[in-house]
């Protein structure tokens, strides 16, 4: 059992022998022992896809999950492969499978990456889009209309689509067009009637219209389509006087990945603006052109672009299919998930008279912990917030923002906070990837409201999500405190899945008072009581609690370890889960997306376990339970198993300890774990493979559905009390 004491320490230096000694056993472990994380990941998407793929599924939450996966496999191209061809480029290390070189490694997720594309074109056209015909929502090409829906579509296409169109010739008074990141464009070779001369136009699709037009409807069948198709069927009209020869769909992608060298700059705002000017220009890192481009077209894409021909992907079918989420706007219930609305968490609930809630009368008779979306965050986070904002006797709210909008209900509570005097410090991590710009506005708007804004530490994130309230209650303060694992965003709390704590314990106010007041100033603290903190002693605390557990079984303990992440990929943590499996310590593993661990090898992990569970919501809380002798030690948080966010963000996890908390989280565990549940498992190849079906071929429990299940029911008890 783990020494309470030695671990609320901060886990000084005085024990490093034990990790040394451990450091020394890598040795002994075989040099392969790690899947390669690119792959991994799209290995991850992969998943995503297969939910498209599955015609149990509703006919647009299968379109929806076509959506995801786009709009994913872009950013690993604009962040992932960009910043491996970046240290390649630059010379620095690239982190490979042994006897890999990167640029072997590149290669390889190239061939991967074209296989999932050209698998994403085909789940479209064979099997989504029939699937939405077959229910009334049927997309059609130009070709297939009637006279008269082409008049019609010829009114709508002067009317709203040729004003905003901009062609741009290329010529020697015109140079090659800049192409924008992820734009979809048309290239269109014309000829010149009197001169005979061929030529070359550049059209963009403008993103601010509809990308499917809708075209008839009758009851609830419709019929849509493409806007680029609509556009390419009337290049006639914006080139007058020419022959349009030829057009093709193409789309780029730019390599988006930031670097801020924080130390070096005076004023972190102005860099990151001048950066993110720059990443508008990144070079190109991939080029999708429909499959029926011509060599003509493309030879000069390649060559005007500077592409690779590695870099070029041909799609049979529509480019940017990120365009299917704007299908959530048809309103077709029966083709979509059936509705969940959260319910307001037990200790939140209204008294029998119906009053408004207490938030703070309720944290002080217990701890409450929310889970997100089953659990309403409108109810819980931003009511905590909301109330703290008019309470005259809070003094003081101190909050950490990574990801929100700028008309979140949040922001609006710190402004109405400041206005009313009260003292408000608002951690901004203008950093946050795709939501710098976004950031920097909403925290100018802040600290005109009063608001004291930082920016958080130099060569450091600041990605916990925390919320510190001090209040005045009969002469003294007292802290109320949220720790979540999840954004501060009421938007993404309806989609992502996430735990929040909310606690009067004095020891966690203290902390994250310790916490905050670090942030703002120059230095984090070693020593917390409650909180394991990165990046000091969060990677160390893990490291000893899994210690602890290959002690035990060596001892002849019973021991157990259970994580869930979105990521796991640090090598210090995976080693130390292969020296406690090798103990004889079951080790469960629930993650999302990247998972660098290989379960199943005989003499180094026969006893690991992983699991990877995806659905209507993302699953986005991280959860470390161990069974410590009996004495269950579970922490939520915001960490993944990362390099980034044990060794350069700011995170936090808190110990859970109210035992219906406890066993409330080691339910969910038991239920996603479970070979009665749907999820994925995972081979020590690297190989994913789907068990949603039993052998009689019935769906398994979805993990999801049943909790949703689970928390009615404890409202409907307590209902009937």
């Amino acid at each position: 059992m783990i020494d309470h004491e030695v671990l609320d320490t901060g886990l000084g230096d005085e024990d490093d022998d034990d990790f040394d000694s451990a450091a020394a056993d890598d040795e002994l472990l075989p040099t392969d022992r790690f899947l390669d994380r690119e792959l991994s990941w799209l290995a991850f998407n992969q998943r995503v896809l297969e939910l498209a793929e599955d015609p149990r599924l509703p006919p647009l939450e299968r379109a929806n999950f076509l959506a995801i996966f786009a709009s994913n496999l872009d950013e690993f191209f604009m962040v992932r492969v960009a910043g491996l061809k970046r240290r390649i480029v630059t010379g620095l290390a690239v982190p490979t499978n042994v006897g890999t070189s990167p640029e072997d490694a590149l290669a390889d997720i190239s061939a991967e990456a074209h296989r999932l594309q050209l698998r994403h074109a085909d789940a479209w056209s064979r099997l989504v889009a029939p699937a939405l015909a077959e229910a009334g929502v049927d997309f059609v090409s130009f070709a297939s209309l009637e006279q008269d829906e082409r008049n019609r579509l010829y009114e709508y296409f002067h009317e709203q689509v040729f004003p905003v169109l901009m062609p741009l010739a290329v010529d020697p008074a015109h140079p090659f067009p800049y192409i924008s990141g992820l734009s979809l464009n048309l290239a269109i070779r014309i000829r010149n009637a009197r001169t005979g001369r061929q030529e070359f136009a550049r059209l963009k699709v403008p993103p601010m219209l509809p990308r499917f037009v809708e075209i008839s409807r009758d009851g609830e069948r419709a019929r849509y389509l493409a806007l680029e198709d609509l556009i390419a069927n009337h290049l006639g009209d914006l080139f007058p006087g020419m022959e349009v020869l030829d057009h093709h769909a193409f789309r780029l992608t730019r390599n988006e990945d930031m670097v801020i060298e924080e130390d070096e700059t005076e004023n972190l705002i102005q860099a990151l603006e001048a950066e993110l000017m720059r990443r508008r220009f990144g070079p190109p890192i991939r080029l999708e052109v429909t499959e029926d481009m011509d060599e003509l077209t493309l030879k000069l894409l390649i060559s005007e672009l500077d592409i690779t021909e590695q870099e070029v992907y041909r799609i049979p079918g529509p480019l940017d299919l990120r365009g299917l989420f704007g299908l959530s706007r048809v309103n077709r219930p029966e083709l979509k998930y059936k509705p969940h609305l959260p319910t307001t968490a037990l200790a939140f609930q209204p008294g029998d008279n119906n009053e408004r809630s207490d938030i703070f009368s309720a944290i002080r008779s217990a701890d409450v912990l929310v889970h997100h979306p089953y659990e309403s965050f409108a109810t819980s986070v931003q009511a905590f917030l909301d109330q703290a904002a008019k309470d005259p006797q809070v003094l003081a709210i101190k909050q950490t923002l990574y990801r929100t909008s700028g008309d979140s209900p949040i922001i609006q509570s710190l402004i109405d906070a400041a206005e009313a005097g009260k003292q408000v410090l608002a951690l901004v991590e203008v950093k946050a990837r795709f939501d710098e710009a976004a950031n920097i506005v909403w925290a100018r708007k802040l600290e005109k409201a009063g608001v004291h804004v930082v920016y958080g530490l130099v060569g450091l994130k600041t990605h916990c999500k925390l919320a510190l309230v001090i209040r005045e209650e009969e002469g003294s303060l007292r802290s109320y405190c949220h720790i979540g694992t999840g954004n501060y965003n009421p938007k993404t709390s309806r989609m992502y899945e996430d735990f929040g704590l909310f606690t009067a314990d004095e020891q966690v106010g203290r902390d994250l008072t310790r916490l905050f007041n670090e942030l703002s100033g120059y230095a984090i603290e070693k020593k917390f009581k409650r909180l394991l903190v990165a990046p000091l002693h969060l990677r160390k605390g893990l490291l000893r609690l899994i210690e602890s557990e290959r002690r035990n079984a060596l001892a002849g303990k019973p021991a157990r370890i259970r994580i869930k992440v979105n990521s796991m990929v640090d090598e210090q943590i995976i080693d130390a889960l292969y020296r406690a499996s090798q103990a004889g310590v079951p080790v469960e593993i629930w993650v999302r997306g990247i998972c660098s661990i290989k379960p199943g090898v005989p003499g180094l992990s026969e006893n690991i376990t992983v699991r990877s569970i995806l659905g209507r919501y993302l699953e986005h809380s991280r959860i470390f339970a161990f069974h410590n002798d009996g004495d269950e030690h579970i922490y939520i948080g915001s960490a993944d198993m990362m390099h980034r966010n044990l060794d350069r963000r700011v995170e936090a996890l808190v110990r859970v300890r109210d035992q219906a908390h406890l066993a409330q989280l080691t339910a969910l565990f038991d239920l996603a774990m479970s070979d009665t549940t749907s999820s994925w498992w995972l081979d020590h190849t690297g190989t994913w493979a789907r068990h949603h079906l039993d052998e009689h071929g019935n769906q398994l429990v979805d993990l999801q559905d049943q909790t949703m299940t689970d928390v009615q029911s404890r409202r409907r008890a307590r209902a009937t009390r």
